[in-house]
This record gives C-alpha cells, sequence and structure tokens, in this order.
C-alpha cells in the first residue's frame, strides 16, 4: 500500500516536471522567438535610420558643395573683373602717359621757340637802350643850352614836379583805400548792426531826480511838517531826502540824488499819509519796513534782469546791485534797462561772429554794475564794477570785457569790444537819452569852432542835430586831395576834444563857381 502510494506520488512529480519542463520549453522558444522578432525590428529601424542619416548627410554636402562653388564662382568673377578694371586703368594711364609726354615735347619746343625770340627780344632792348641813353644824352645837352640851367638846377625841377605828381597819386590811392575800407567795414558793420538791433528793441522812461508826492489836501502839509518841525525832519533823518513843502497845491516834492533812497522815501510818504498817522515813531516804522520791503524789490530786479537776459543765475550780491541800477538813470536812460538791451545786442552781435554769445550777453548785462556803487568807491565805474564782479567769481573773460567796454584798460578778448559797440548802440539810437538845451547847442557850437579852426574853411554848419558837419572851403585855396586830408584832420579833432554819442559825418564841400555876363 505504502508502495503503490510512494509509486504513484513518483509518477505524479515525474509528470508534473515533464508537465513543467515543457511549459519552460515553450516559454523558451516563446522568448527567443520575440527577441528575434525584435532584433530584426531593431535591425530594420536601424538601418532605416542609417540610410536616412546618409542620405540627409548626402544633401547636406551637396548643398555645401552648391553654396561653396557658387561663392567661389563670385569670387573669381570679381577678382576677374577688378583685374580687368586694373587693366583698363593701367591702359588709361599709359595713354595719360603718353599724351603728356607728348604735350610736354611740345612745350619744351615752344620754349625753345620763345628763348630764341627772347634772346633776339634782348639784343634788340640793349640796342634800343643804348639808343635812349644817347637820345637822353642830347636831350640833356639841348635842355641845358635852351633853358641855360645846369643838370643839379634842372634835376631840383624835375623832382619837385615828380614830388607833386606822386603826392597827387598817393593822394588818390588813399582815397581809392580809404574808400574800399569804408564800403567793406560799413557792409560788414552794417549787417552785424542791423541784424542786432532789428531783433531787438526797448523802451525807457524819463526821471529827474525828485519825486513829487500828491496830497489829500493842503492841512496835510502842517501834519506832514508837525509841531515845530519835528515831523518833517525824522522823515529826512530817516530816509535820506530832502521834503520840499512850498506853495504848490496838495503836493509836496521829494528830493535826492540816491534813487533807491528817494524811492523808499517816496513810498513811505504816500503810504503815512494813506495811514493818517505822522509822528516820529510811526515815521521810523513805516520807513524801515519800506527799507525791507526794498531790499526784497531789489534783489528781485536783478534776479529778473538776468532771466531776462537769457542767463545762469548770478551771485546774490552782483543780482542785488543790478537790481539797483533799476532806479538810476544815465541822460535820462533806465541803466538796469539799458544793460538787459546791451546784453542782447552783444550777444546778437556775437552769434553773427561766431563768438561766445553766453559770454557776451554776461559781459554786457554787467557792464554797468559799477554805476550802482557809492561815492566812498573811487574809480571808474567800469574798473570799480570789474573788480566787484572778481570779488564774487566772475570768470576772467568777463571781468577784462566789463573793465575795457571805455578803452579804460586794453581788450584781452572780443568781449570788451562787442560790449562798447553795443553800448554806444543802445545810447546813441533815437530816443534813448536826451540832452538839456545848453549842452545841446555848446556841443554844436564847439563842432562849428573846430572846422573853422582849419585854414581855407569858409563856412561850417552843424547839422542833423550835431550828427553830422558840414564844412564849406575856398576852391580857390583847398584842391581835391587837400579836402580830403582836412576832412580826416576834422575827425581826429572831434574825436579827441568833444564827447558825443554815437558818431559825427564831417563832409567837405569844394564848389568852383564861374559866373560871367553878356552885355
Amino acid at each position: 500500500m505504502q508502495t503503490e502510494t510512494l509509486v504513484a506520488t513518483l509518477v505524479s512529480l515525474g509528470a508534473g516536471y515533464g508537465i513543467a519542463y515543457g511549459i519552460s520549453q515553450l516559454r523558451e522558444r516563446a522568448l527567443r522567438a520575440e527577441l528575434t522578432n525584435r532584433e530584426r525590428e531593431l535591425s530594420d529601424t536601424l538601418r532605416r535610420d542609417t540610410e536616412a542619416a546618409l542620405l540627409n548627410a548626402r544633401v547636406s554636402a551637396q548643398e555645401q558643395i552648391t553654396r561653396e562653388r557658387s561663392e567661389l564662382e563670385r569670387s573669381l568673377a570679381d577678382q576677374r573683373e577688378a583685374v580687368a578694371q586694373s587693366e583698363r586703368r593701367i591702359v588709361e594711364r599709359e595713354s595719360l602717359v603718353s599724351r603728356q609726354l607728348d604735350r610736354l615735347g611740345i612745350q619744351e619746343q615752344e620754349l625753345r621757340q620763345r628763348g630764341e625770340l627772347l634772346e633776339g627780344a634782348r639784343a634788340g632792348l640793349e640796342q634800343e637802350s643804348a639808343n635812349v641813353r644817347r637820345l637822353a644824352d642830347e636831350w640833356k645837352t639841348r635842355l641845358e643850352q635852351t633853358s641855360q640851367l645846369d643838370s643839379t638846377a634842372a634835376r631840383t625841377l624835375l623832382l619837385k614836379e615828380v614830388e607833386r605828381e606822386s603826392t597827387r597819386d598817393a593822394a588818390d590811392l588813399t582815397r581809392h583805400i580809404l574808400d574800399d575800407a569804408r564800403q567793406r567795414a560799413e557792409e560788414a558793420a552794417r549787417r552785424i548792426l542791423a541784424t542786432a538791433v532789428q531783433r531787438y528793441a526797448a523802451t525807457y522812461t524819463f526821471e529827474t531826480t525828485t519825486a513829487t508826492v500828491a496830497l489829500t489836501g493842503d492841512d496835510m502839509k502842517g501834519r506832514i511838517i508837525g509841531r515845530e518841525g519835528r515831523n518833517i525832519r525824522a522823515f529826512e533823518n530817516a530816509t535820506g531826502v530832502t521834503v520840499l513843502v512850498d506853495d504848490t497845491p496838495n503836493a509836496v516834492v521829494l528830493s535826492g540824488f540816491d534813487p533807491v533812497r528817494r524811492e523808499v522815501a517816496r513810498q513811505a510818504m504816500e503810504r503815512l499819509i494813506l495811514d493818517g498817522r505822522i509822528h516820529p515813531t510811526r515815521i521810523e516804522e513805516v520807513v524801515a519796513a519800506v527799507s525791507a520791503e526794498m531790499d526784497v524789490f531789489v534783489q528781485r530786479k536783478g534776479e529778473d534782469a538776468v532771466f531776462r537776459a537769457g542767463l545762469a543765475p548770478v551771485h546774490a550780491e552782483v543780482a542785488r546791485m543790478l537790481g539797483k541800477l533799476h532806479f538810476r538813470r544815465s541822460f535820462s536812460q533806465n541803466v538796469l534797462e539799458h544793460s538787459v538791451e546791451v546784453a542782447h545786442l552783444a550777444g546778437l552781435m556775437a552769434a553773427e561772429l561766431g563768438d561766445d554769445i553766453a559770454a557776451a550777453k554776461r559781459a554786457g548785462l554787467l557792464h554797468d554794475v559799477g554805476k550802482a556803487m557809492t561815492h566812498e568807491i573811487e574809480g571808474p565805474h567800469a574798473i570799480v564794477g570789474a573788480e566787484f564782479l572778481k570779488r564774487h567769481g566772475e570768470a576772467a573773460n568777463i571781468l577784462n570785457g566789463v573793465a575795457s567796454h571805455h578803452q579804460e584798460v586794453p581788450h584781452e578778448n572780443i568781449l570788451g569790444i562787442l560790449v562798447a559797440a553795443a553800448d554806444a548802440i543802445s545810447a546813441s539810437r533815437p530816443g534813448s537819452r536826451s540832452e538839456s538845451m545848453t549842452t545841446y547847442l555848446k556841443r554844436l557850437e564847439n563842432l562849428e569852432q573846430i572846422a573853422t579852426s582849419f585854414p581855407g574853411v569858409e563856412k561850417a554848419f552843424a547839422v542833423q542835430a550835431g550828427r553830422e558837419l558840414r564844412v564849406v572851403v575856398r576852391p580857390e585855396t583847398i584842391d581835391d586831395n587837400a579836402s580830403l586830408l582836412m576832412a580826416r584832420q576834422i575827425a581826429r579833432r572831434i574825436e579827441e576834444e568833444l564827447l558825443y554819442p554815437g558818431q559825427i559825418r564831417i563832409t567837405v564841400i569844394r564848389e568852383m563857381r564861374c559866373v560871367e555876363f553878356a552885355k
């Protein structure tokens, strides 16, 4: 029983082993078949990829070869064209050299012929020169025999005649040179000045050394004077001006040479009249308040002038001095407005000349800052102003432009010349300045006296408000050349002896009249 069971077990095990073995063989064959299929697929894929890569590489190589071949052909074409151009230039140069050689040969032949002609002419000239010397000796001998003069006396007469002719020729040449130079200079100056003047214009107001304050009634005069004059004394002590109370109805006059103090006094007087409280303490308070406001106003005026001139800000003290020029007059011309105008004119002329516009404007604006100084600082206003600007850091070229605009120091640059020209334009244009009748008549009289002091002058007339001097000379005494020299001499005398705005035209008139009567 156990044996059968054991045999059955062994048979079962053997059958199971056989079945398992068969199953493993089947799996192995299936796996091998699968591996074979995968290997075949991978091989096919690899073959296809390889063929595609080779094809792409072949196509890329073909394209690269095509591109390089095209570039090489273009390069060769360019080189062939360059070689062809070089060959053409060489042929042209050879042709040019050949033509030049032919031309040089022709010129050499012409020069040889000219040399031969010159040699012949030289021989002829030598013969003519010998004949001239012989004839001169013969004429000299005949002249001495005819005039009974020796060679020294004849030479003296000849030299005098030559001197007269040379003087006449020199005067004619001088007139021609002066006319040409004057025309050229006037054209250039007229263009520059006309451009500058036409591009800028300004108005001016007139103010004297007095200011009139209107009163609300005649009883206000007594309140201004105060008991025993204490109010008027306190006002004059506080402001530094003189109060004139006269018979003029409803008005008092404030007189003073300091324009800033006079303006402070005017405003203080108006405030006191409006307030009605007039006594020494109130006067001092009002004057102090107006003085503080005036300092601010002066500073603002100076800064506004710098802004109107289109310049960079200046030192605060320089701006304050500029503001003081608002209250100063020169021949009725407002000095601050005059300075702004000079700045614009100098800048415009600098632009025409291609120079530094900002520097020209700055020098023009600051050129009269010395006029704001008090009498305690001695010296010309140009030099005083330059020293003041130097203490406040202005550049050296600006300082020289300010100091030299009245020729009191030498010009180191063009700024001083531009400022002087702009200053003269601003001062001499019609309507900018006025002068008293006495000064005007005296200037006309001096002009006529200078002209009549020259010998040969018959009459002299100052016309065009003293801008032109017409001089009538005696024609039998003064000839045309002497008239030209006289005009220049009169101009020099006027420049040396007189002070005048702008320029004066001198016209010398020489007229010959021949009168005869038929009877």
